[in-house]
């Protein structure tokens, strides 16, 4: 029986990969000088560190505390080593400078028995189908990519020629991409699912391939989210019948998925970003 992950299939190599990025045998913790004093945990500058795409969005380095700009280095065999208290001081600390992956156990008690209900790391035992399912599920909501007619693959295939494909698929290793290259990659742009695609060529294909206009029910009509500075901000596509595709963000465990048009609408919802249709062709 294949396992899925948000409703879509998966090998055991990416399960695999993905224990290994959530429970790697040496993660960062961040601290300042003084917190690092206290705890009596050798740290190094975190200026300067070079992070892997994964790491960046695993433990999100993009959210980290500017004044946490130590980093302590642990196995799993020296956090064992530490006490109790210091490891549950630690993992508060964590939480407070906004690293990601230190998840709260109440969330997972139904999956893994024995489980305690405060703050933990992932062991890659611990990391079942269904628990990767449900910690998946905070950043997408189950691909319904199976739900769409036939009909409406066809339609959209001549405004979006490898949309089908790239639908209810995850990123390949080191190649999570963004929103933006997932929807470009979907009408034809070769690779670019793949790329973590800036905004000045996303905007140069939007200015290229579509014309202002289009409609939810059309197949091919780009929904583009921009903030009030013009910026955009999240790109999905129509496919036709009420459906659209597109990846939530740039991180690893966002897919590429199908959802209903109003579903994603409402998902990107956000105060003081603007709602604008272009259609491609």
């Amino acid at each position: 029986m294949t396992d899925r992950i948000l409703n879509i299939p998966v090998t055991p190599a990416d399960l695999c990969r993905w224990r290994l990025l959530l429970a790697p045998e040496r993660q960062p913790f961040f601290l300042t000088a003084g917190e690092s004093q206290g705890l009596e945990l050798p740290s190094q500058p975190r200026a300067g560190h070079s992070w892997t795409p994964e790491d960046r969005d695993t433990f999100t380095i993009w959210n980290v505390a500017g004044q946490a700009d130590r980093v302590a280095w642990l196995t799993f065999g020296q956090w064992a080593q530490l006490p109790q208290a210091k490891r549950r001081a630690l993992l508060g600390l964590q939480v407070r400078h906004g690293r990601g992956n230190v998840p709260l156990g109440q969330h997972y008690v139904s999956l893994v028995p024995g489980l305690t209900p405060g703050r933990f790391l992932w062991r890659a035992e611990l990391l079942t189908p269904a628990v990767l399912d449900r910690l998946f599920l905070a950043g997408a909501a189950p691909c319904q990519r199976d739900l769409v007619p036939r009909g409406v693959w066809k339609r959209a295939a001549s405004s979006l020629p490898r949309v089908e494909a790239l639908a209810g698929t995850f990123a390949e290793d080191g190649q999570a991409g963004n929103c933006f290259g997932a929807v470009m990659g979907a009408a034809g742009i070769a690779e670019a699912e793949h790329a973590w695609m800036q905004r000045a060529p996303f905007e140069a294909f939007v200015r290229d391939h579509t014309s202002p206009g289009g409609g939810d029910d059309q197949p091919g009509t780009l929904l583009i989210w921009r903030s009030a500075d013009g910026l955009s901000q999240h790109a999905a596509v129509t496919l036709g019948g009420g459906w659209a595709f597109h990846k939530p963000s740039q991180s690893w465990m966002t897919p590429r998925q199908v959802l209903p048009v109003r579903t994603i609408i409402r998902r990107h919802r956000t105060r003081g970003h603007r709602l604008s249709r272009f259609s491609l062709g």
